[in-house]
């Protein structure tokens, strides 16, 4: 019947009232700093996994866009007086602007060339960023004004972007632009003979990559206040964490990076106020034990073992 609640809808929307009313039941600020990386990350994780897990096109340096979202929209704020709202939407039209030539070379040609320019173009604009101290203050970095005086804003801000996001994914994945990503992953000569254009394909999927990338920055910028080029350009705690925060959850399925996060940020958390000093040796051994048993990602491997026939023959959600 119509408007009928089946069975299996009932878990996810138990999921998304708890995460509406989490702020009313919990109103302690740690834990809702917590819960708003948490938000941070799935994004990130989600971007990284349209392009390296569907598509197969892995990005070491996703913290170019990272950093453009965040830099555009904080210098919009501080220095033109534009409302960072609308800076982290521009944040993100920022990164997926700095993807189309990187993408249009790079994936014109086989190989790393698309993992190694981008990697050498997020350590580029960190230098970028460091040195023209007239437009970015340099290693001084920017401090932003205060947009809110609670979290709570925040929380739902960052929840509005994190449904966006896995809306967008889900409808690109779910469309042509989704079977062509696993086409080009599996076998690019294939797809092409097939007809398909690979380079348009894995363009359009940076575009989106990098759109929701910078508008992680963005956002990441105006809630912690403060940005500089190390912390922004990282190649470790940013572009590599992405890719682990997929890798855990599951690349090539849509939940993976929710998973991946929630180890990444909460896990993590939770065993450094456990095990304090030993908490990063208790948390690698954890990382190493999944990809060793686990190698298809937490969600990847529970839905290979729920449907084995269908896992077998794809391997992917």
């Amino acid at each position: 019947m119509k408007g009928k609640i089946e069975p299996a809808q009932i878990p996810l929307l138990v999921f998304l009232a708890v995460v509406l009313l989490f702020p009313v039941a919990v109103r302690d600020p740690y834990f809702l700093h917590m819960a708003i990386f948490f938000f941070v990350w799935v994004i990130l994780g989600s971007s990284w996994n349209l392009l390296g897990g569907y598509g197969g096109q892995v990005s070491f340096g996703h913290a170019a866009f990272f950093g453009v979202g965040a830099y555009t929209s904080s210098l919009l704020f501080v220095k033109a007086g534009i409302s960072p709202w609308i800076g982290m939407v521009l944040g993100g039209v920022a990164g997926a602007l700095l993807s189309i030539p990187i993408g249009w070379i790079c994936f014109r040609l086989r190989g790393p060339f698309f993992a190694l320019s981008v990697l050498a173009l997020s350590e580029a604009l960190r230098l970028v960023a460091l040195n023209w101290r007239s437009l970015t203050e340099g290693a001084v970095g920017i401090l932003l004004p205060p947009v809110f005086l609670s979290k709570v804003p925040f929380y739902y801000i960052g929840l509005g972007i994190v449904l966006i996001t896995l809306w967008v994914i889900s409808v690109a994945t779910s469309s042509k632009l989704g079977f062509y990503l696993v086409a080009v992953r599996e076998d690019q000569d294939a797809a092409e003979a097939l007809g398909i254009n690979t380079t348009g394909t894995k363009i359009k999927a940076l575009i989106i990559s990098a759109f929701f990338t910078g508008m992680a920055g963005s956002f990441y910028a105006n809630y912690m206040g403060y940005i500089d080029p190390p912390i922004v350009f990282s190649i470790v705690d940013v572009s590599i964490a992405m890719i682990l925060v997929a890798v855990l959850g599951g690349v090539g399925t849509l939940g993976g990076p929710v998973v991946g996060a929630f180890i990444v940020v909460i896990a993590s958390e939770i065993m450094r106020s456990v095990f304090a000093a030993a908490n990063l040796l208790i948390y690698g051994i954890l990382i190493i034990l999944v990809i060793l048993f686990l190698p298809e990602g937490i969600v990847g491997s529970l839905q290979k073992r729920l449907r084995p026939s269908r896992g077998a023959a794809t391997g992917r959600a």
